[in-house]
């Protein structure tokens, strides 16, 4: 069965830390190019980061000096490090792994609640 499964989310206070992980079984994720996006209530999904297969990364303004994408082959997992979370960070964060010959797979969100 091929997914990706996202873990790591939770409940946070501001200023403070997460990390997501993106996990995949049935596939390799070295093979594809992989998006954290989120989606707040009443707001449409939106891509936080993203990282090549040849290991670029590209982040929104947003969360630009305080997220973090990486990849663990040997796990075949994608973090997203988040620092200095702010409440407008609360979202469903959602990884995505998509390759142009074929393949595109989303996980089912982790919920990430910034709030005192």
């Amino acid at each position: 069965q091929l997914q990706l499964v996202e873990s790591g989310g939770g409940l946070v206070q501001p200023g403070g830390s997460l990390r997501l992980s993106c996990a995949a079984s049935g596939f390799t994720l070295d093979q594809y190019v992989i998006g954290w996006y989120r989606q707040a209530p009443g707001k449409e999904r939106e891509l936080v980061a993203g990282i090549s297969v040849l290991g670029s990364t590209n982040y929104a303004d947003s969360v630009k000096g305080r997220f973090t994408i990486s990849r663990d082959g040997a796990n075949n997992t994608v973090y997203l490090q988040m620092n200095n979370l702010k409440p407008e960070d609360t979202a469903v964060y959602y990884c995505n792994a998509h390759r142009s010959r074929g393949g595109d797979y989303w996980g089912q969100g982790t919920q990430v609640t910034v709030s005192s």
